[in-house]
């Protein structure tokens, strides 16, 4: 009986290494994300594009800028640009208080600063849960959105940080009719 418990016990243990690589390799595939909200919607950006959270300061703005574009401000001597999402995403301008923050993000060779209400989480999403953007009609959000997440009963829009600085087929337009001086 002895030789037999020895091989039910190592046969256990067989299955439990298998069981935990199994959830190791699921945590591996996992991509993390940090979480943040604008009103009542919720989006998150590939953690690996974010350089730090920073609490809201005064920022100056900048002439001739899109209105998604507030402004700049300084960080560590380098002047990063500041997109209001709320505005980008076409609901109007943020109200900004002390409580919002800016998600510097690194989006190509250029760090950006995202106007945010608040930060969430930071959240692990296997790929296999990240679901497509449903198309209707032509929603500028859609595109600035590579997926959707469940994560506890809410909704969470994975953002594409390279859509965020390309100018909408309107503002293109607007730059081709424009008169050269």
């Amino acid at each position: 009986m002895n030789g037999q418990t020895a091989a039910q016990d190592a046969s256990i243990a067989q299955a439990t290494q298998s069981f935990s690589g199994a959830e190791d390799a699921a945590v591996a595939n996992a991509t993390q994300f940090i979480s943040f909200a604008i009103g009542e919607n919720h989006y998150a950006v590939d953690i690996m594009a974010v350089r730090e959270i920073k609490d809201w300061t005064a920022i100056r703005h900048l002439p001739n800028q899109p209105d998604y574009v507030r402004g700049i401000c300084s960080l560590r001597g380098a002047f990063i640009p500041i997109i209001d999402l709320r505005c980008r995403f076409g609901e109007g301008l943020t109200e900004p208080t002390p409580f919002h923050v800016f998600i510097i993000v690194k989006i190509g060779q250029q760090q950006v600063g995202l106007l945010a209400d608040r930060v969430s989480d930071i959240i692990s999403v296997d790929p296999a849960n990240i679901k497509e953007v449903p198309e209707v009609g032509q929603t500028k959000s859609g595109s600035f959105l590579s997926g959707l997440v469940n994560i506890d009963d809410a909704t969470i829009g994975l953002i594409n940080l390279d859509s965020i600085l390309v100018a909408t087929p309107a503002a293109a337009e607007e730059d081709i009719s424009a008169p050269a001086h």
